[in-house]
C-alpha cells in the first residue's frame, strides 16, 4: 500500500480514510466513502461560498445541483442563498454555492455531504477470473496472478518468436547451400521433369521446406549482393535465437522484460494521482501510517496554508527576493514559515480566542508554486474568525508555556500541557470581553520579557515572571493599562541574547521607525508604560510592531490591499518619542497591517 495507495477515480475527487481501502486490499472486499473536492472561499459582506471542483465517480452533476436547490428551496438546508455551475466546456468542475450573511459555511458542507451525493459510498469487490474460476483475490494475489500471466505471455511469445526465426534459418542454410552449388542446383532443375525437389534434397540432403525454398527463388537472387544479404540475415537470425534461448532458460532475464515492458506502459500512459487520500476523522492509529517526517509549513497573509518535503526548502538557492514564485492570490504573500514534522501537532489560535489543532500530516502536501488550502477549509471557523497565530509543537512537556495578547491589553501565560486535549474542531484557549480579541500567542520558557504596544503609541515592557500561571480558560491579568478609545496593536517577545535587534513600529500614514531595546526599561506590568512613538495627524496612529532584524524584510499593507515591501536596514534606527520618517506615500491608501519575514527563508521555498 505504500505504493499502491488506493483506488484512483477519473473524476478525482477525495477518499476519507485508509481503513476501507486496506479492508480491500487485504480481504478483497471493503467500503470506501469518497466526497466531492470543496473549498471555502471568503466573500464580502461577511458572507462565504462553497466552490465544488470535483465530483464523485459516475455522480450526475446537473441531478446533484437540482438535489441541492430542492434542500435549499424546502428550508432542509438552511443558509444557502444562489448556486451556480460555472464549468467549462473542457470537463472542468466548478459548482458555486453562495450562503447567506455569517452562515458558517463549514455547518452547511457537512449538511451537504450528509443530504446529498457531494459524499458517496462505493463497495470494492476485487473479483478475477483464475484458471477459469472466479475468486475473490487480495491485492498481494492480484498482483501474482497478474506477474504470473505476463511470465506466460513472455514466454509464449518468445517461444512462438524462436519457432519463427528457427524456420527462417532453416530455410536460409538451405538457400546458402544452393548458392555455393549454384550450377548444379541449374542443371538439375533444368533436366528434371517433375522430381526436381526430390533431386534436390536427395543431392543436398535438405528438406523438403528449403529444397520448395529454392524451386521458389527468383533469378536476381543469385546475384553476389543477394548473397551478402542472405548472409547478414542470418547471421542476425542466430543473435537473436541464442538471445530468444536464453530468455526461455533465465527466468531472471522473463522478469526483467515484464518489468522493461511495464515501465514502458508507465511512460506512455502514466499520469498524476486524481484522486486524493485524507485521513478520515476518528480514523484509528492513522499516525502509524504516515512516514514521520520532517516539512516546511508556510502560512499566507489571506490564510493559505501548506505543506512541503524538506528537501524542497533545501535545494533552492538562498539570497533571492522569494515572492514571485508562489503562485498564492493576488498580492498574496508568506507571513509564516516554520520546519514541523507530519507528527508534530500544530496549535491555530484565532481572534476569538479559540484554539484549534491539526496533525503536521493534516495540512495538504502542495508543490512549492502552488497557492495551498484556505485555512478556513481545515478548521472549523465561524464567520468573521481569523486565525491570529500558529504555534508547532513537538511534545507538551513541562516548562513551557504560551503567552497571549489581546487587544484590551491583557495577558495570560498558561502551561502548554493544558493544551494538549484540544480537539480538531476548536475549544476555547482564552476568556474574552465582548470588545476584545486574540491579537498574538507565543510559545515561550517563562524568562523572556514581553512588549506591549497600543495604537496611541503606549509601550510596555515587563518580565514573563510577572504574569503567574493560569488555567486554558481564565481571562489573564491586565498587561498594560489603556487610554480611552486606545488598545493594543502588537505583542513581542524579547529574547535574551538577541542583540541585533531593534523594536519597529509603522504607522496608518506611512511613517515608521526602529528604535533600540536598550531605550525601553523592564517596568511593573499593568502600568501605563511609556511612549515609543509620537503620534501626529501627520503620521497616524499605530498599526504594527514588529522586533526586526537587519536581515529582514518588512511588508506594508494598505487598506486596498496594495503590498509595498521594505529591507528593515534600510528604515532609521530614531529614539523613542520621535514620529519617525516617510516609508511610502498615502496615495497607495493608509496602511492596516504590517509583517515581516525572512528574505532567504522566503525565497528557499518560493522561488
Amino acid at each position: 500500500m505504500e505504493v499502491v495507495k488506493g483506488p484512483d477515480f477519473p473524476t478525482e475527487g477525495v477518499i476519507l480514510g485508509l481503513e476501507g481501502i486496506r479492508q480491500a486490499y487485504t480481504t478483497g472486499r471493503g467500503k470506501i466513502t469518497v466526497r466531492a473536492e470543496s473549498e471555502i472561499e471568503e466573500m464580502a459582506g461577511n458572507k462565504q461560498r462553497i466552490i465544488v471542483n470535483s465530483l464523485p465517480y459516475q455522480v450526475n452533476k446537473a441531478k446533484l445541483i437540482e438535489n441541492m436547490a430542492a434542500l435549499a428551496r424546502e428550508k432542509k438546508i438552511e443558509g444557502i442563498s444562489e448556486i451556480r455551475d460555472e464549468s467549462d466546456r473542457e470537463s472542468r468542475i466548478r459548482i458555486v454555492i453562495e450562503l447567506k450573511r455569517d452562515v458558517n459555511a463549514q455547518v452547511i458542507l457537512n449538511q451537504l455531504y450528509k443530504h446529498t451525493q457531494l459524499q458517496d459510498t462505493f463497495g470494492i469487490i476485487i473479483l478475477a477470473l483464475v484458471n477459469g474460476e472466479p475468486k475473490i483475490l487480495t491485492l498481494r494475489q492480484c498482483l501474482d496472478y497478474y506477474i504470473d500471466h505476463r511470465k506466460t505471455v513472455v514466454l509464449r511469445r518468445t517461444q512462438f518468436d524462436l519457432d519463427k526465426a528457427l524456420a527462417r534459418a532453416h530455410i536460409l542454410e538451405g538457400l546458402k547451400i544452393a548458392l555455393d552449388n549454384i550450377d548444379e542446383v541449374i542443371e538439375i532443375i533444368r533436366n528434371s521433369y517433375d522430381d526436381a525437389k526430390e533431386r534436390l534434397m536427395e543431392r543436398f540432403k535438405l528438406s523438403e521446406i528449403q529444397a520448395q525454398s529454392i524451386l521458389d527463388m527468383r533469378l536476381k537472387t543469385l546475384s553476389g549482393l543477394q548473397r551478402e544479404k542472405i548472409d547478414e540475415e542470418y547471421n542476425e537470425l542466430m543473435k537473436l535465437i541464442e538471445h530468444l534461448r536464453a530468455v526461455l532458460a533465465s527466468e531472471k532475464l522473463v522478469y526483467d522484460i515484464i518489468k522493461e515492458e511495464l515501465l514502458e506502459i508507465k511512460q506512455k500512459y502514466g499520469d498524476e494521482r486524481k484522486t486524493k487520500i485524507v485521513a478520515a476523522e476518528g480514523e484509528i492509529n492513522i499516525e502509524d501510517l504516515v512516514k514521520e517526517e520532517q516539512t516546511v509549513i508556510t502560512l499566507t497573509h489571506f490564510g493559505y496554508v501548506k505543506r512541503m518535503p524538506i528537501d524542497t526548502y533545501k535545494s533552492q538557492n538562498r539570497g533571492g527576493k522569494g515572492i514571485t514564485g508562489l503562485a498564492t492570490r493576488e498580492d498574496d504573500f508568506v507571513k509564516q514559515i516554520f520546519t514541523a514534522s507530519t507528527h508534530d501537532t500544530l496549535l491555530f489560535f484565532s481572534n476569538k480566542g479559540k484554539v484549534y489543532r491539526l496533525r503536521g500530516y493534516e495540512v495538504p502536501e502542495a508543490g512549492r508554486t502552488a497557492k495551498g488550502t484556505a485555512i478556513v477549509n481545515l478548521l472549523r471557523l465561524d464567520a468573521g474568525e481569523k486565525i491570529s497565530a500558529v504555534i508547532p509543537i513537538s511534545n507538551f512537556a513541562d516548562g513551557k508555556y504560551l503567552l497571549m495578547g489581546t487587544k484590551r491589553g491583557f495577558i495570560k501565560k498558561t502551561p502548554l500541557n493544558e493544551y494538549d486535549s484540544i480537539r480538531k474542531t476548536g475549544l476555547l484557549g482564552i476568556t474574552l470581553r465582548d470588545d476584545d480579541e486574540l491579537i498574538d500567542v507565543r510559545l515561550t520558557d517563562g524568562q523572556d520579557n514581553v512588549v506591549l504596544v497600543t495604537r496611541e503609541g503606549a509601550c510596555i515592557t515587563f518580565s514573563e515572571k510577572d504574569v503567574r500561571p493560569m488555567g486554558r480558560t481564565a481571562q489573564g491579568v491586565i498587561g498594560i493599562r489603556l487610554n480611552e478609545d486606545d488598545f493594543v496593536i502588537g505583542m513581542e517577545s524579547i529574547i535574551e541574547g538577541n542583540t541585533n535587534a531593534t523594536l519597529l513600529a509603522i504607522t496608518e500614514n506611512g511613517f515608521g521607525k526602529r528604535t533600540e531595546l536598550e531605550e525601553y526599561r523592564v517596568q511593573t506590568r499593568g502600568g501605563k508604560g511609556v511612549t515609543t512613538y509620537k503620534i501626529t495627524p501627520k503620521t497616524g496612529k499605530l498599526v504594527g510592531i514588529r522586533i526586526a532584524t537587519d536581515n529582514e524584510d518588512v511588508m506594508l499593507i494598505t487598506e486596498n490591499g496594495t503590498i509595498i515591501r521594505l529591507r528593515v536596514k534600510d528604515i532609521s534606527v530614531l529614539g523613542r518619542p520621535t514620529q519617525g520618517v516617510t516609508l511610502m506615500r498615502t496615495n497607495e491608501g493608509r496602511v492596516v497591517s504590517i509583517e515581516t519575514i525572512n528574505p532567504e527563508e522566503t525565497a528557499n521555498v518560493e522561488e
